[in-house]
């Protein structure tokens, strides 16, 4: 099977043969071991020198643990959201009791760093900015490093939703001042669903000092006090854990400046063949996804019926459009363990399915 979605993706042989070892007491030498191998391995991909903290949660258990440890009730916050992820960060912090503000941009185009600064100069008392990284509902990928720095300028928090782009696309922590930065196992870390990390920088401690949401499970100090003992607050999920640490040894074994550019061609692999099917991105193509694309359907093309084709006759799997984009378009997940050849395999079944279906090619001019 060919799983084209953005998430759960493929994993190594390897790494399910570390998942399916025999359990360990987690409170015990051989676990704390791993814990403490894994936890500088995730430090050096998001390339901090800042807590990463792991969490056995989804990706959005660890956007919460972003809100609750940094905010209290009532604080103002700037939610900057262009597409279903940025809506959801956003309504985690409207669910706690923030003020939130939200900043939206059309589905297909970038958060624009310019909107975002006369935003913050017009309330000043914002505490707190929330963006998505990589939104894999539009397949755009914000520009982060520009964000962050109107951010850091107006001396605002940033907590930055990097579920979908951290460890497969370029994410700075350090670099570019990100000061809560959240992933998500089930990813670009090649391994199953169960983890959340995420990294804490000294201005966010000094937040949670007065933040005031409610927290028990997320608790972020508390895992960093674990941490110190190689344990976690509460029972791990201890096999996602091996995993996770034969996959970063194979991500760092490939060198991250290579997965990057490994998945950078898988992007182009993906663009140029829909567009070559005279197929339209939904993307503004100066910001597009390099983990995944998205697709407009073409008309008279029932979207479930497409995905249905691929999956039962072709075994590919490609994801739905999500929110207002349900069955207006289509994904092609290209993050984690993927080539260039899974990329181009995807867009040939895709080219038979849809002629099937009825899609007679546009010609592509150039």
């Amino acid at each position: 099977m060919n799983l084209r979605i953005p998430g759960p993706t493929p994993c190594p042989p390897e790494v399910l043969a570390a998942v399916a070892r025999e359990m360990v007491d987690h409170r015990g030498p051989e676990f704390a071991a791993a814990l403490r191998r894994v936890s500088q391995g995730l430090k050096d991909a998001f390339h901090t020198s800042n807590d990463v903290l792991i969490f056995t949660a989804s990706g959005t258990g660890g956007l919460e643990v972003a809100i609750v440890n940094t905010l209290s009730p009532g604080d103002p916050v700037l939610a900057v959201s262009i597409g279903n992820f940025g809506d959801r960060f956003a309504s985690i912090a409207r669910t706690y009791g923030a003020d939130v503000t939200k900043l939206s941009f059309a589905p297909g185009q970038a958060a624009d760093p310019a909107a975002i600064d006369e935003a913050l100069g017009k309330n000043p008392a914002i505490k707190a900015v929330l963006v998505t990284h990589n939104e894999t509902s539009t397949g755009v990928t914000n520009p982060l490093r520009e964000i962050a720095e109107v951010v850091r300028r107006h001396d605002k928090l940033l907590l930055v939703d990097a579920v979908s782009s951290m460890s497969s696309i370029p994410c700075e922590v350090d670099a570019w001042g990100l000061d809560v930065v959240v992933s998500g196992s089930q990813k670009g870390w090649m391994v199953p669903p169960g983890l959340a990390f995420v990294s804490f920088s000294p201005r966010a401690w000094q937040a949670n000092e007065t933040a005031k949401m409610p927290r028990f499970y997320l608790d972020a100090r508390r895992a960093r006090e674990s941490l110190e003992k190689g344990q976690t607050p509460w029972t791990p999920a201890v096999s996602i854990v091996f995993g996770l640490e034969v996959a970063l040894d194979m991500l760092e074994r490939e060198g991250w400046e290579n997965v990057y550019a490994r998945h950078a061609r898988c992007g182009d692999v993906a663009r140029q063949g829909v567009q070559q099917l005279g197929l339209k991105l939904l993307a503004d193509p100066r910001y597009a996804s390099n983990t995944v694309t998205a697709v407009w359907a073409p008309e008279g093309i029932n979207v479930s019926e497409l995905r249905k084709l691929l999956r039962e006759e072709y075994g590919t799997v490609l994801g739905g459009g999500q929110g207002e984009l349900t069955g207006k378009i289509f994904r092609i997940g290209h993050l984690g363990l993927v080539s260039e050849a899974d990329v181009q395999a995807a867009v040939d079944a895709l080219a038979q399915a849809l002629a099937r279906l009825g899609y007679e090619r546009v010609p592509v001019t150039r």
